[in-house]
């Protein structure tokens, strides 16, 4: 899965645009145009929401759709309101907090199962930098993107535990019971600080 440059910047921007919709007006807006012809291809996508607090990025908000339904144009206006209003782990976005968001949005690779077997063969089909996981048992799923072990100098074992627990399961069910597990890739692209430059951000361990 390859994006240009400027589909990712012209989805930032269109977040922040969807969102200080949402949060002004409450009011869905037109898309910006023109539309890349790349912001038109269905697949899964994430809007994360961050505030700046001198050198950290804390979240705000971060929901999405891991199998495309949409458009991605389309996808990223309606996540912009759920990431700002809708995320029940934050009360709704205020309007004096728009000038301190910054937006990101992750472009998804359809999830593809992991076949295993054993705790240890599971870990080895793990790649971090590289993978974003979807963990499943029963009526619990959790997910976390790719960039989020590299933010938080995750190996990949803790990676795949804190999935677990944000799959709100106990972080070592993997070693004791067989659970579904998905891998997929994503493309980041995100503000450097509030309505500022857009980048693509590098999933290497290096960002």
């Amino acid at each position: 899965m390859n994006f240009e440059d400027e589909t990712g910047v012209y989805l930032v921007k269109l977040a922040r645009y969807a969102a200080e919709a949402w949060v002004r007006r409450e009011k869905s807006p037109q898309p910006i145009e023109p539309i890349p012809e790349q912001a038109k291809f269905v697949t899964g996508a994430f809007v994360t929401v961050k505030t700046i607090e001198g050198t950290n990025h804390n979240l705000r908000g971060c929901i999405g759709y891991p199998i495309g339904i949409d458009p991605l144009f389309k996808e990223v206006i309606n996540l912009a309101r759920a990431s700002t209003l809708e995320d029940p782990r934050f009360p709704p976005v205020k309007e004096r907090e728009l000038p301190n968001l910054v937006f990101e949005v992750t472009i998804m690779t359809p999830p593809q199962k992991i076949v295993y077997s054993s705790p240890q063969n599971l870990l080895e089909q793990i790649n971090v930098p590289g993978d974003g996981l979807i963990v499943k048992l029963g009526r619990f799923q959790g997910l976390l993107l790719p960039q989020v072990p590299i933010e938080q100098h995750w190996n990949t074992e803790e990676f795949l535990s804190y999935t677990c627990r944000k799959a709100y399961l106990s972080m070592d069910i993997w070693k004791k019971e067989r659970i579904t597990v998905e891998k997929f890739q994503g493309i980041v692209f995100s503000e450097t600080d509030p309505n500022g430059s857009i980048i693509r951000q590098e999933l290497d361990g290096s960002c």
